[in-house]
């Protein structure tokens, strides 16, 4: 396996943080040193980021990723099945939520596309974003207005070109959606109705009630069906990405899936690849994320070499509902937490303690509207001082067909539980939402990894900075979506396909001789270390942190990981072995272990990232986080289950 290469000797520069009208071309840089005599708990699997770590300055800039490289061997081929486990495409898409149906759509103008997604293919983050999509689409609102309060938000820490871009071209791609058969709510004069939400200072939310990620699902989804350039294949887990070296650039060629139905590996080769997987909201125990947001596309594209950012940066959604307060309990343990959503707070939600005195108000002058990282802390604040389990979230001084008719979705659900919200105030309690921090990304979507483009909360772009504003994930998806798809085509023009590719990699497989006794017990153990490893994050690297809570974290990850690898092997897992919870797990643990290094790298508080022993924001600090690829490769688990071919 070949070393990872600093993404500052490659040609490829990332976007410049803009500080106090100066360029600060710089970032904090945590990188792994090579090293030897390899302590057996810093080599795991997931291998996020050496506990060695340095700090440097990082000079980057905003430019297309260069094409000057070789091309595979020239054999034509749009799109072929060879055998049933390898198939060949133009595009490979992997995810289904808004980005990559969206990119999907677009790309498949010039090609094959295959969209690769791990449950059905509505299964995704988008589906369950109830808020809506963030546009300057009323004449008194301004672009600058938006960047604005994005920035603000951010905490300072946006990219002020990428922040532009997207405030820019919101509205364009709101309307795409309209014409592709979106229906979002308007008002009596026939114009869309726009909400608003925390942070935000004018009413620019569009919205399908509070279901408006499904709305969009649904509409991109039909056109995707009916396109016949684009092929689906649900329940494809995407195992790892299929790479080479290129001199000391990687280059992307496709990804390896298990298909989790038929557990068969499948292989999908492809000129360019778009990572589109989504977030790792299950890092933690308590998540807004469906079940299948375990961090797979960031594990993946950081094993293959990717610059990761800003992973310290986990947004808590302050208003999940909190089952514990409903006079009627849920027979079982929701998979992820019902969201509450921002608009509510929006419309006049007021949040009280359960004493009913209101709180906001003492923390700040923004009360119930501030951003989203200062109200998950305050009822972080009042839970710890009052030694209480949730507050409550009340709506009902509204009209009774307000609140129907704007939240319908949260209405029902509560009703089910025996609580109705336009008479009773709703539980609620921060969980684990979105990851502001992903695979950096270029103004096109591009990665330091050629052939592979990223999009939606996989992503740093730079947009939401240290926190993100509520409402701007879609657009964010929606935009860079649209501006992978040119750089996308060029490349693929630029690349053909060898119909013996598939065989330049080792292939993994699924481990049938282990027989059912062993495989349930190494289920049963694995089940066990993931709730282990979500106790862990949520004791130690949640809404507030410590350098020694940190740490503790990290040790107690290392060697969590560690035992659980020793487990594995000792019950005859093999290198090359794939099964769908072993494979997230991995990635849970190297995702976990990505937050927690990217954390103890930023000495200060800033937006989602508060340190109780670094309690301000420094602004000789304004700088992103910057994780290079790995240079440590000291057993079989720190790299692709793979083995990289011999060029």
């Amino acid at each position: 396996m070949a070393t990872g290469v600093a993404a500052g000797t490659s040609n490829f520069h990332f976007g410049g943080i803009r500080c106090k009208g100066q360029s600060c071309q710089q970032a904090s840089l945590v990188s792994s040193l090579t090293f030897n005599g390899c302590i057996q708990r810093e080599l795991s699997w997931s291998f996020g980021v050496s506990r060695f770590l340095r700090f440097q300055r990082f000079n980057f800039s905003h430019s297309p990723v260069s094409e000057n490289w070789k091309s595979l061997r020239t054999v034509p081929v749009l799109s072929c099945l060879r055998d049933g486990s390898v198939k060949y495409f133009d595009f490979s898409v992997i995810g289904s939520g808004v980005a990559g149906l969206c990119y999907a759509l677009e790309v498949a103008k010039h090609g094959t596309v295959a969209v690769i997604t791990k449950a059905e293919p509505h299964e995704s983050n988008t589906n369950y974003a109830q808020g809506g999509v963030s546009a300057v689409l009323c004449p008194s609102d301004s672009v600058e207005s938006h960047m604005q309060d994005t920035i603000v938000a951010g905490a300072y820490l946006c990219d002020d070109e990428t922040v532009r871009v997207v405030c820019t071209e919101g509205p364009d791609r709101i309307r795409e959606l309209i014409a592709i058969g979106a229906s979002f709510d308007r008002g009596g004069d026939g114009n869309l109705h726009l909400a608003r939400e925390g942070g935000h200072s004018h009413h620019r939310i569009v919205h399908a009630a509070d279901m408006t990620g499904r709305e969009i699902e649904r509409a991109l989804l039909e056109a995707v069906v009916s396109d016949p350039n684009i092929s689906v294949f649900e329940h494809h887990f995407a195992i790892d990405l299929l790479t080479t070296l290129d001199g000391p650039h990687a280059v992307c060629h496709g990804v390896d899936t298990l298909n989790v139905e038929t557990q068969e590996v499948v292989r999908f080769i492809s000129k360019v690849t778009l990572l589109a997987s989504g977030g790792a909201g299950h890092i933690y125990p308590s998540t807004t994320n469906p079940l299948v947001a375990t961090g797979d596309g960031m594990a993946m594209a950081h094993r293959a070499q990717a610059v990761i950012s800003n992973m310290e940066f986990v947004q808590f959604h302050p208003t999940a509902l909190a089952d514990e307060g409903l006079p009627i309990k849920p027979k079982k343990t929701r998979e992820n937490s019902f969201l509450i959503t921002e608009a509510v707070r929006g419309d006049g939600g007021i949040l009280y303690n359960l004493g009913m005195e209101r709180f906001m108000p003492l923390y700040d002058e923004r009360a119930e509207l501030a951003p989203r990282d200062v109200v998950a802390r305050s009822i972080d604040d009042q839970l710890k001082k009052r030694n209480e389990k949730y507050v409550l979230l009340d709506i009902s001084h509204k009209p009774t067909e307000k609140i129907l008719s704007h939240f319908p979705n949260i209405a029902a659900e509560c009703l089910k539980y025996g609580l109705d919200i336009t008479s009773q105030p709703i539980p609620v309690v921060p969980a684990a939402h979105y990851m502001c921090g992903g695979v950096r990304a270029g103004l096109q979507g591009e990665t330091n990894v050629r052939g592979l483009y990223v999009a939606g909360e996989v992503a740093c772009t730079g947009l939401h900075g240290a926190n993100r504003l509520a409402s701007n994930s879609l657009l964010e998806a929606l935009v860079f979506a649209r501006r992978a798809v040119q750089p996308s085509i060029d490349h693929k023009k630029s690349t053909s396909i060898d119909l013996s590719a598939s065989n330049w990699w080792t292939r993994t497989v699924v481990p049938k001789s282990l027989g059912c006794n062993v495989m349930h017990n190494i289920l049963r153990r694995t089940k066990e270390v993931r709730k282990e490893l979500q106790s862990i994050m949520w004791r130690y690297v949640g809404i507030v942190r410590s350098t020694t809570s940190l740490q503790t974290a990290e040790w107690r990850i290392d060697e969590l990981e560690a035992e659980w690898e020793t487990y594995l092997f000792e019950h005859g897992w093999e290198q090359t072995f794939v099964g769908l919870e072993a494979c997230e797990m991995r990635n849970l643990f190297c995702c976990a272990k990505l937050v927690v290094s990217s954390a103890l790298a930023r000495h200060e508080s800033r937006g989602l990232h508060y340190m109780v022993d670094f309690p301000h924001v420094e602004e000789n600090k304004r700088l992103p986080t910057i994780i290079l690829p790995s240079l440590v490769n000291c057993t079989w688990s720190s790299r692709q289950l793979h083995k990289l071919p011999v060029c």
